[in-house]
């Protein structure tokens, strides 16, 4: 598969959508992940609709682009499968507790053993530095924790609620693949591999007190609670005469030509509550209240052309029909319609990144569930290590001879390239001990 990250190998022992999500980005930009489940499976196949057991929507749109296979990691088999194939890899990915993790005797120290490259990514619910080390963590719970129910209510909402999304795991999602593309970047330039944690609550409140720590920011802190402008309880789509219409009027550029469009050109000097952005943001209330009162006055359709006439930032109210109707995501075929070996024709997201090269695939669906049950571990340990041996030619073939033999050439030729340099610069072949397993060269249809 091609894109920025092709060569890449990631284990991903990850569940549920958080760590799913995270894994299916590096997929995308190319990297090889192989998921590894146990015998009942991630729990999100069960979650519907679903056309055949085992493959609900949610999982598929958590998985795309990887390859599966079945390991008791609780057996001594299980075990022992997971660390070869952490051998070869360049990136294992969990999101249980740590402690878990060591239980099953898959801690750092016992990967770093048997590879010393590795990048080990543990995505949980909290820093293992805290009081809340051990607790577990799921999106809801994480959003409690970290003010989102509480920021709904304040902002207008009747009664504390969660965002409609499962919105805490995929925006920590995002910090775990950048913090292993941060991670691979770091190992190209030192050799080294690394242990990275990304706890959920405290990369959820990166995201949240970005604006929010408002006052708090300063020291002794100044009055005020959270960020006025996104907490104004009108702060929301205006009605109309004929139905709703979202419009940002933000800056001073924006809010002449709103006054002109209204006929009132004379308002944003004459009224101080509109003259500039410290003054707006002192009377957020009252702003927005006064805004809303005008979208009454005309239809949907009036105030979108003349928003788009005075280059006023504005958009209609979709609902999810709206929004699979979109014009411009039709023209860029982000509905994508792909086959699958056991769901047939399903649904895929275009990947939201091009490139001047070539633009990242999405042609390779998600792994099939009842093709994969087999697992190495209920098999003899011969047939296990047969099925997924490498060949001589996937050997020569392996990125990182590719990688050692492009430096070998732009080395000068007094360099002494001996096996201990190659070991040194990461660029041994794949080559497993005798009788282990080995990263499958090919997965059953994904």
């Amino acid at each position: 598969m091609s894109g920025p990250l092709a060569g890449v190998r990631v284990l991903d022992l990850t569940s549920v959508v958080m760590g799913p999500y995270a894994t299916q980005i590096l997929a995308d930009y190319g990297a090889d992940v192989l998921k590894v489940e146990s015998a009942e499976g991630d729990v999100m196949r069960q979650a519907g609709p679903m056309r055949n057991p085992g493959m609900g929507h949610a999982f598929l749109s958590t998985n795309r682009n990887k390859r599966s296979m079945v390991l008791d990691l609780k057996h001594p088999d299980g075990l022992a499968a997971a660390l070869a194939l952490a051998r070869t890899a360049d990136v294992l990915i969990y999101n249980i507790r740590p402690a878990a993790m060591a239980r099953l005797k898959l801690a750092y120290e016992d990967v770093l053993r048997v590879n010393p490259r590795i990048i080990y990514v543990g995505a949980f619910g909290y820093s293992q530095e805290g009081p809340y080390a051990a607790w577990p963590a799921y999106d809801d719970l994480i959003q409690a924790r970290a003010g989102v129910p509480w920021l709904m209510q304040k902002s207008g909402a009747g009664e504390p609620r969660y965002v409609p999304s499962t919105y805490a795991d995929r925006t920590v999602g995002l910090h775990v693949a950048n913090a292993v593309s941060a991670a691979l970047y770091a190992r190209e330039k030192t050799g080294s591999g690394q242990r990275v944690d990304v706890p959920m609550f405290e990369s959820m409140l990166q995201t949240l007190l970005g604006e929010h720590l408002s006052g708090r920011t300063y020291v002794p802190a100044l009055p005020g609670e959270g960020y006025a402008r996104a907490l104004s309880r009108d702060r929301k789509p205006y009605r109309t005469s004929d139905g709703w219409v979202c419009v940002l009027v933000y800056n001073d550029k924006q809010w002449r030509n709103f006054f002109t469009l209204i006929g009132k050109p004379e308002m944003f000097e004459a009224d101080a509550r509109f003259s500039s952005q410290t003054a707006r943001i002192a009377n957020i209330d009252a702003v927005y209240a006064w805004l809303g009162e005008q979208m009454a006055a005309r239809s949907t359709a009036e105030w979108l052309a003349g928003f788009e006439q005075y280059d006023i930032p504005a958009a209609p109210m979709n609902s999810l029909a709206d929004v699979f109707a979109d014009p411009h995501l039709a023209a860029i075929g982000y509905f994508t319609q792909v086959e699958h070996p056991s769901e047939g024709p399903i649904v895929t997201l275009k990947v939201p990144r091009t490139g001047p090269r070539r633009n990242l695939s999405t042609a390779t669906t998600r792994p099939r569930w009842a093709s994969t049950r087999a697992s190495c571990c209920a098999k003899p340990a011969s047939t296990m290590r047969r099925s997924t041996r490498c060949s001589p030619r996937a050997r020569r073939a392996h990125p990182r001879r590719r990688t050692h033999e492009r430096r070998r050439r732009a080395q000068p030729r007094h360099h002494h390239d001996t096996a201990a340099r190659r070991r040194q610069r990461g660029g041994r072949p794949c080559r497993p001990a005798a009788g282990r397993p080995r990263w499958p060269r090919k997965a059953s249809p994904a």
